[in-house]
């Protein structure tokens, strides 16, 4: 690993009176794989965006294999060998695996009529496919290919452009186990082609199995860089954080109270079939599967959001129709979706718009709007829930991804539910927010409100839960107590063992 691919020296970025990044200085040696990490809003986004070219209005030096520059756009980035894949995929569900992997570099037939030589670019895409994943489906529109594929053809839409940097955010925070070991050995396999990797996950076991080195940020200043060798999960969190975190998993000891929600015989064709399960107040039932089991769509559904085939809902033991999200708050179920950014908020508008979006009609009459009731509430749930944030004014798509998580959750809690959905609520969030979101979760628990927590990270569902139902297949296949439950047992029931306890 002789020589430097990049160098950052003294960077400093501000928004508004906000320091984003602090005299950042950042090294990534020659066929590297460099880890970045961090909580939400310690800075790694900003400093990516300026070595990608997508912020060029900053102080400080860059150079990249000894060259200084100083990158106006994207593409000045890319035409310095840079290749940067973002956790939001930039692909177009419509068009094919070959036709995303050479966007925008499609092969000529008649470049005067500008007729596309498809052979030759199924061929060129082809070659990059292989890179990372022989046999990838490329003639398969993107939106009918798994999270993992689509991973995969953005790893190889990026090497279509033969980066010697490829800098990836979060590039396993939607992946299952087992696709994230596949990830894990291609990104080995691109550094021992001598790719320089800036590796960015909150995922520690990532880090540890793929990470030559490491650079922590926190409060946008670097707080240390690290051969990984002979760091601990322990310190890596006490550096994220500046502080140990103690009992990751605050479990106390509630009584459960009577049955809140009962769902009996849910079946959408193609989705799920014949799921049953019922939940307490102050009870959490963790729901636990892989990817395409059916817990998100069973969830959707039950919140009014996809039709239900068949099946029944039970509310305090009142048989209820839920056709619409507005029924279900109406009646005390809140969902908070498995998809922050498309499904839980409004990117462009404010905190305070985006929280205040589920009481509307509470602080609304005839043509009057509340917005001082509506305010009160916003504030209320800004400090309860720690939003970091200049004020509620803030749009949302500026704020950190553990803060634009925070709001969603604000935005259900403000209509006080019988009944809240968590869907995969930690995801992509740094260890810090997750602690502050299970002790939140632990004490609306403790508050009588009855919880169904979907979760693909098994310390989470272990650590939480009262009971644990695992889907497979859009289907339940077993149910136990948290004393009974084990990761062993949850992983075998996961991959097609059977459990004989009943629910």
């Amino acid at each position: 690993m002789e020589g430097l691919a990049l160098e950052l020296s003294h960077v400093k970025k501000s928004y508004g009176g906000i320091h984003a990044l602090r005299d950042v200085s950042f090294q990534l040696k020659a066929g590297e794989v460099h880890s970045l990490i961090g909580e939400n809003g310690a800075g790694k986004s900003t400093l990516i965006k300026i070595i990608s070219g997508a912020i060029p209005d900053y102080e400080g030096e860059m150079k990249v294999e000894g060259e200084t520059v100083h990158f106006k756009n994207p593409l000045e980035a890319q035409n310095h060998k840079i290749a940067t894949i973002y956790q939001e995929r930039s692909l177009i569900p419509d068009l094919n695996g070959a036709a995303n992997i050479l966007l925008g570099q499609e092969p000529q037939k008649n470049r005067t009529i500008g007729w596309i030589d498809r052979a030759k670019m199924k061929e060129r895409a082809r070659y990059y496919a292989d890179l990372v994943a022989p046999g990838l489906p490329l003639n398969l529109p993107v939106k009918k290919m798994s999270a993992a594929q689509q991973q995969l053809i953005e790893i190889a839409k990026a090497l279509s452009h033969e980066p010697n940097i490829i800098i990836m955010d979060e590039p396993t925070s939607s992946l299952t186990d087992k696709e994230t070991v596949l990830l894990i050995e291609i990104v080995k396999r691109l550094r021992e082609m001598g790719k320089s990797i800036i590796f960015i996950s909150h995922k520690l076991k990532d880090i540890f199995e793929v990470s030559d080195r490491i650079t922590v940020l926190r409060d946008g200043a670097v707080v240390e860089h690290s051969d990984v060798e002979g760091v601990t999960e322990d310190d890596l969190v006490r550096m994220m954080v500046g502080r140990p975190i103690q009992n990751l998993f605050p479990k106390e000891d509630v009584e459960i109270g009577r049955e809140v929600l009962r769902v009996s015989h849910l079946t959408r064709t193609g989705k799920f079939e014949d799921v049953s399960y019922e939940v307490h107040a102050g009870e959490i039932l963790g729901i636990a599967g892989l990817v395409g089991a059916g817990r998100s769509e069973t969830a959707m559904s039950i919140f009014g959001g996809d039709r239900l085939d068949s099946g029944e809902v039970w509310l305090e033991g009142e048989k209820i129709s839920i056709k619409s999200p507005a029924d279900a708050i109406e009646k005390g179920i809140a969902l908070v979706p498995e998809d922050r950014k498309y499904q839980g908020l409004i990117l462009g508008m404010s905190i305070r718009d985006n929280m205040a979006l589920a009481i509307l009609r509470e602080y609304s009459r005839w043509i009057f709007n509340d917005t001082r009731g509506q305010n009160q509430v916003v504030d209320q749930y800004m400090e309860k829930l720690e939003v970091k944030a200049p004020s509620k004014q803030q749009k949302v798509k500026n704020l950190s991804g553990g803060n634009q998580q925070k709001v969603v959750i604000g935005k259900w809690l403000s209509v006080k539910p019988k009944v809240l959905i968590l869907d995969e609520p930690t995801r992509g969030i740094d260890v810090g927010t997750k602690a502050e979101i299970y002790k939140l979760i632990g004490r609306l628990a403790k508050e009588g409100v009855a919880i169904v927590l979907i979760s693909s990270e098994m310390p989470e569902i272990l650590g939480l839960s009262d009971r644990i139902l695992v889907m497979r297949e859009g289907k339940a296949v077993a149910s136990m107590d948290r004393k009974d439950a084990t990761e062993e047992k949850i992983l075998k029931l996961y991959l097609g063992g059977v459990h004989n306890e009943e629910s």
